[in-house]
């Protein structure tokens, strides 16, 4: 019996790569990828792909697209391969938590396919060892570990279009003022402050759960870094390496 044109048309992916960051945990990660600039990943290739065959003319482009999976909302309590958990109606942060739009609508890592995508900065093609490259992106907004299913170049004449109307999704945000007091900004390492600042800048917390003068944790690079908002201001209350914790 001949498979029916739907049956056909399922497709079965694997990871070509997976992305290292210093995003332990969902909470912090930027909602949005080129927010934080200075924060940088490595994308990893599976071992099929590890020639540099595969990356050969990318030095040409100065952004990629990265297709990726939201690993984190699967559901690997089903028999057989894990599914993705979606919803019709999702809550966008954008509005605050409170009203409903169609996942197809949002960029909602809740969808039936539980695929992302992501446009970040090529900083560079790192080929100390030329049998396996790596990409050095920047701006990544993804969760350390994700699965990278797909790397497009990012073409600015097609994929650029800065006058497109774009929503509830508006450009405009409100960044906080971030207070870390000196003794506790010297734990954290050199290249690590300004891309840890630049991420409490964007406030982590939960459109729809902000509770003044409450201590969050958010875990950064080896860092768990805790801190409580008040109005417009966030103030760093303490920074723990994972070596002290592990002592502890």
């Amino acid at each position: 019996m001949c498979c029916s044109g739907r049956e056909r048309d399922r497709l079965s992916i694997q990871p070509v790569a997976y992305i290292r960051t210093d995003f332990k945990e969902k909470f912090g990660i930027p909602r949005q990828p080129g927010l934080v600039p200075g924060l940088t990943g490595t994308v990893e290739f599976e071992p099929e792909f590890r020639t540099p065959d595969v990356v050969r003319g990318m030095e040409d482009f100065e952004y990629l697209w990265l297709i990726f999976g939201f690993s984190e909302n699967w559901d690997y309590s089903r028999e057989g391969e894990p599914e993705p958990k979606w919803s019709k109606l999702v809550r966008p942060p954008r509005l605050g938590g409170k009203e409903k739009k169609g996942v197809f609508a949002t960029r909602s890592p809740f969808r039936p396919n539980g695929l992302g995508m992501s446009a970040v900065k090529l900083l560079r093609v790192d080929t100390e060892n030329p049998e396996n490259p790596l990409l050095i992106v920047g701006g990544a907004d993804l969760l350390d570990g994700t699965p990278i299913y797909d790397i497009k170049p990012y073409a600015a004449y097609s994929d650029a279009h800065p006058k497109a109307r774009s929503g509830f999704a508006r450009p405009e945000m409100k960044f906080l003022e971030v207070v870390f007091p000196e003794e506790l900004l010297r734990k954290v390492s050199e290249e690590k402050r300004q891309p840890l600042i630049g991420v409490l800048e964007q406030d982590p917390r939960a459109a729809y759960e902000k509770k003044p003068g409450y201590v969050y944790g958010m875990k950064f690079a080896s860092y768990d870094v805790r801190f409580q908002v008040r109005g417009d201001v966030l103030q760093v209350v303490d920074v723990v390496c994972s070596e002290e914790q592990h002592i502890k």
